[in-house]
């Protein structure tokens, strides 16, 4: 304890003696003010105030400076200062501004406030050419406080969360901060390079604050926040919002607009809050504009809030953002929290000599030993001073790493989640060594139970072992898998082995091997449930199943930047499967049909003869122009590109049982989704092949589509499959084309319906077809609702399906479910 006390103390006076010029800035009411922008006029130096309202400047020598201090709401102060001795403190008082409507000229016939946000979009060209191109220096800092956390979410414990709770189940859980140099050139390229790093509570941490990911410009027509959110200045911001001129202030010879912004419809993508512009210049001076999950379509979000802050620069007659503040507040199950991220912007240079080279497909960087840095630099170098609450968290968590590392600590941790109960068997059980870092787990079947007619009811029970190293780059794990089915009475046997090499390439060699019940279309677009669910209730058994007997081996690499590659060579015996039983929870007046898929009425024949051969598969995973971060433990690519994926892959039998059973097979594949604004996201994906010496082949090895024959849809698989085409009437061994184009509108359409607004409902529209050398085209079009639920629970989605096949058509209503919240 006195060890940390004095720590603490030592924390306390280097923030002192460091901070060379330091003080607390507060209200008339002596209410500390925080996130106020500081800097020295005339000059790149500046920082804000912490959310305790105190600050910290530093200033190489003694001298007369002039510190600017500005805040929205509050009049902007200018205090010469002339220290000659550090630190130097500096207490300042900020006086609320008065606006009035005196200097403005109102005319009756039109609203003034409209008549400054025309004027802010037609200069918004000239704004954004001036900052095509620039550097700065970048600091960021992230918290996140959680309040009420539960012990368990969705069945798993969580612990404290990284020592951040107390015994409220309340506290930190997330701080960090970042200092980086950034390069921009617009409209796609950036590099950042992170200087320094400091997570809280793990000295080998780093932190995920980006100042790409952080940049949000309401210059730009939208914001992108999960959705597009249509900005208060876009060139169509009058479709969307109302304006008000408050007032205005004089910031010396600038007079500066008031003006609130709020929605014409409650339940479009916006904002609401307050603009500060610029008069003549037309430009921002300030931003103080919120929004709520319901606009950006995440229900837990309870509140967001952006703040942003400008400072003049006289040479390029531009007004530059110099900080920014993010607040948010969740809500979720009974528990929620709140937290912040702040970045401040200094050293602008918007005339910048770009060497060639400057940027490539790396937008983010680590300099060596960025997360090494000591507390000394961290006072020297931090421009926003830490509040006692982070303070408090950095040292606390620090000493409390040590100990945590520690090997009596991780067996004493292991020993209460490793305690056994009768509930175990049943539930799942898992054993862990956390200082050897090793964990045993035992995946109970009672989680896995299923129906179909060839197996009856059966389930999966499995036993994993998986370590890791210290940083996580390394893995390497080892699984079984058994499937029992009571009608057919015969346990299968899987098993695999992987190891993961690193974290860069993601090179992994896996070993896989066993038997199985398996479906004729391997991606198994029937799932466990949905097939049990139209089995049992309704009597249509769609799975399809035969006995595999194989051994894989398997390695996938991405072999340069954007290149994945991957190959598996295999070999398999293949046998045919038949129903054992007839069993349905409700008897209707039809049977079942049989489990060959190409003579549903035939249940005494198989859809092939038993064989065996060996495969060889290539695939090559093409991301044009992929960019990426690159982390010291890992390297983490951006799904931002302009262009679209490529997938390339082949396959080839040989050593068939019958020569016949040996071919060839190419496919291609190109797949994209693209934002459009405020008008949502379309995606498309188009894909192709051929066989080749393919007459003989067996049904397995036939090119199956994923199709759909239920009311339900579990997997999402929108850009991938079909909503009502037959399973396998379509496959082929000859050429095949496939297309599917799916727009959500997001709350493009339905956001501007009185009424339906309400609902924050997103129209999706589709269209989906297959093109085969034995069959006429199929053709579907679905019209859908996404985002539908409850409360904060918005995960379905339906669909209305036409489809139009050998010169019939057919209707259906699919019910979808989804985890993604695009």
């Amino acid at each position: 304890m006195i060890q940390k006390l004095l720590f603490f103390a030592l924390l306390l006076f280097s923030f002192t003696l460091q901070a060379q010029v330091t003080g607390l800035v507060t209200d008339a009411d002596n209410n500390s003010l925080p996130y106020v922008n500081v800097y020295v006029k005339d000059a790149t130096l500046g920082t804000t105030t912490n959310a305790s309202g105190t600050y910290q400047l530093q200033l190489d020598k003694p001298g007369t400076y002039t510190l600017v201090f500005q805040f929205l709401g509050f009049t902007k102060q200018e205090i010469e200062i002339k220290p000659q001795r550090f630190p130097y403190v500096l207490d300042v008082t900020l006086k609320p501004e008065t606006t009035s409507l005196d200097e403005v000229v109102v005319d009756a016939q039109s609203n003034p406030a409209d008549r400054i946000i025309r004027a802010v979009i037609a200069k918004k060209p000239q704004i954004l050419e001036k900052k095509n191109a620039y550097t700065a220096d970048f600091y960021s800092r992230g918290i996140w406080r959680v309040e009420n956390a539960p012990e368990k979410f969705f069945g798993q414990d969580i612990g404290d969360l990284g020592g951040g709770l107390d015994s409220t189940r309340s506290g930190i859980v997330y701080l960090s901060e970042t200092l980086s140099k950034i390069a921009v050139r617009k409209p796609d390229d950036f590099k950042e390079t992170i200087t320094a790093s400091k997570v809280s509570g793990d000295d080998n941490g780093f932190s995920f604050n980006s100042a790409q990911e952080a940049e949000f410009s309401f210059y730009d027509n939208t914001l992108e926040i999960n959705t597009e959110l249509v900005s208060p200045l876009a060139d169509n911001a009058f479709n969307y919002y109302t304006y008000k001129l408050e007032g205005a202030f004089r910031e010396g010879a600038k007079l500066i607009n008031k003006i609130s912004v709020s929605p014409k419809r409650e339940n479009d993508r916006i904002f609401r809050g307050t603009l500060y512009i610029v008069e003549d210049d037309w430009q921002l001076y300030g931003v103080d504009l919120t929004t709520n999950g319901a606009a950006i379509q995440v229900p837990f979000i309870e509140s967001l809030g952006f703040k942003h802050s400008f400072k003049y620069d006289a040479n390029l007659e531009l007004w530059v953002k110099i900080s920014q503040n993010i607040d948010f507040s969740f809500k979720m199950l009974g528990f929620g929290g709140n937290g912040r991220f702040t970045a401040v912007y200094s050293n602008y240079d918007l005339n910048p000599n770009f060497e060639r080279g400057t940027f490539t497909r790396e937008v983010l960087s680590f300099k060596p030993e960025a997360n090494k840095k000591d507390s000394v630099f961290w006072q020297l170098a931090r421009p926003v001073p830490l509040t006692l609450e982070e303070r408090n968290d950095y040292t606390f968590k620090d000493s409390l790493q040590e100990k945590r590392n520690s090997k009596p600590y991780k067996d004493s941790v292991d020993r209460v989640r490793n305690r056994f109960s009768l509930a175990d068997p049943i539930l799942g059980y898992s054993y862990q060594n956390s200082f050897k870092r090793w964990r045993l787990s035992y995946d109970s079947p009672i989680k896995t139970i299923n129906f179909n007619t060839v197996q009856g009811f059966n389930a999966f029970a499995g036993l994993s072992y998986n370590s890791w190293t210290e940083d996580y780059k390394q893995a390497f794990s080892v699984s079984a898998q058994a499937n029992y089915g009571l009608d057919d009475d015969r346990l299968r046997l899987t098993g695999r082995i992987a190891k993961r090499f690193n974290r860069t390439s993601r090179s992994v060699l896996s070993l896989t091997g066993g038997i199985k019940a398996q479906q004729f279309n391997a991606e198994e677009p029937i799932t466990r449930l949905g097939n049990s669910f139209s089995t049992l209730i309704w009597k249509r058994n769609h799975i399809k199943l035969y006995d595999l007997e194989f051994v894989r081996l398997a390695y996938s690499e991405e072999l340069v930047n954007g290149l994945q590659l991957s190959a598996q060579l295999g070999y398999e015996q293949r046998c045919p499967l038949f129903n054992t039983t007839d069993q349905t929870f409700f008897d209707w007046d039809f049977g079942y049909t049989s489990n060959n898929p190409l003579a549903p009425d035939d249940f005494n024949t198989a859809a092939f003869s038993k064989h065996s051969l060996a495969k060889l598969n290539l695939q090559a995973v093409i991301h044009f122009d992929q960019k990426y971060m690159s982390y010291p433990d890992g390297k983490f690519n951006l799904d931002e590109s302009k262009y679209p994926t490529l997938i390339v892959g082949a396959e080839q039998a040989f050593a068939g049982s019958d020569k016949q059973y040996n071919f060839t097979e190419i496919k291609a594949e190109l797949r994209q989704e693209l934002s459009l604004g405020n008008k949502g996201i379309l995606g498309y994906a188009f894909s192709g092949g051929t066989f080749f010496n393919a007459d003989g082949i067996p049904f397995i090895d036939y090119q199956h589509f994923n199709g759909n024959r239920t009311y339900l849809n579990f997997r999402d698989t929108r850009l991938t499959g079909f909503n009502n085409m037959p399973y396998y009437e379509y496959s082929t061994r000859n050429s095949f084309f496939e297309a599917h184009v799916e727009h959500n509108f997001k709350g493009f359409i339905l956001g501007k319906i009185p009424g339906i607004r309400a609902l924050n409902l997103n129209l999706i529209g589709g269209v989906h077809t297959l093109s085969t050398l034995e069959n006429k085209p199929y053709t579907e079009f679905n019209l859908g609702l996404d985002n539908l639920g409850f409360g904060k629970f918005k995960f379905f989605r339906l669909d209305y399906v036409h489809s139009f096949f050998e010169g019939g058509s057919e209707q259906a209503v699919v019910l979808g479910f989804k985890l993604s919240t695009n």
